[in-house]
């Protein structure tokens, strides 16, 4: 962890016009050394929320995963689109310090949610509620990429494991605070890759995220901290790349956000006995 700032920090220095650095704590990393694509989501909506000439609220993001980002320093850069009175479109490019190749590229768009009347065709899935649960177990402590953010507690589809369906469900929650639009897209990117519901040693990696965060600042608000219901299924996978949807529920049935996956995946060949 950086000796000046906690694990969970995401504070941004400006560094000129539409330009800024930040420092990813070595929590953030995911098991392969770069760091958890979940970070860059909430790092594009923070940095849109520091952003002067932004108005309205992070509603979608598409997130390319272009190379791999390191933990340490890192260079943002944000530009404005085009910004109207009710919806903003916004570029968000991340790269490790000092370096002008782009790791991850997002398109955000952003509104001022106004008062429509609502309506829902999805449903939230019967299951018994997170209180009913066992806590999970972190051997190792959960001080690594998604464990860092969030606490699960799975219901079906968990650890993963090949067979014939890949539909999971967890009810999650967030360690290190209440939701806001940061969080909620960063756990977009909290499930297992769905290629290890279909294959043995599988390896994977995001290409790309789109996250439509169909919640407003004030209802996540009114959440808290509470439990979510996460959602997830693939569909296809062939050619290195496979897909998967999730849903995001709040306790009371409200769909609170929505995501589609497209990953890079290989399978790696079986360890000779020695």
């Amino acid at each position: 962890m950086s000796e000046t700032r906690p694990a969970y920090d995401m504070s941004l220095s400006p560094a000129g016009p539409g330009r800024w650095t930040t420092h990813a704590a070595p929590e953030w990393r995911n098991p392969g050394g770069g760091l958890w694509g979940g970070y860059a989501l909430g790092l594009c909506v923070r940095a849109l929320e520091a952003e002067t000439e932004a108005a309205g609220e992070a509603l979608s993001l598409t997130l390319t995963y272009a190379s791999g980002l390191p933990s340490g320093a890192l260079d943002v850069r944000t530009r404005r689109l085009r910004q109207g009175g009710s919806i903003g479109v916004w570029e968000v490019e991340l790269s490790p310090g000092g370096v002008e190749e782009v790791g991850v590229h997002a398109m955000v768009t952003l509104a001022r949610r106004p008062p429509t009347p609502p309506f829902a065709f999805a449903s939230l899935p019967k299951t018994a509620p997170p209180e009913d649960l066992p806590s999970p177990v972190h051997p190792a402590g959960a001080t690594h990429f998604g464990a860092l953010a969030f606490e699960r507690r799975t219901l079906e589809g968990f650890p993963p494991a090949p067979g014939g369906d890949s539909r999971s469900l967890a009810w999650v929650r967030p360690r290190l605070g209440a939701w806001d639009k940061a969080l909620l897209a960063m756990v977009t990117d909290n499930s297992p890759p769905r290629a290890m519901y279909a294959l043995p040693r599988a390896m994977t990696t995001t290409l790309s995220l789109t996250a439509y965060l169909h919640a407003t600042a004030e209802e996540l608000a009114a959440l808290g901290d509470d439990y979510i219901l996460i959602e997830c299924e693939g569909r296809v996978g062939g050619g290195g790349a496979s897909d998967e949807r999730s849903s995001y529920w709040s306790r009371d049935g409200r769909l609170l956000a929505t995501s589609e996956q497209l990953a890079w995946y290989r399978q790696m060949p079986p360890t000779s006995p020695e």
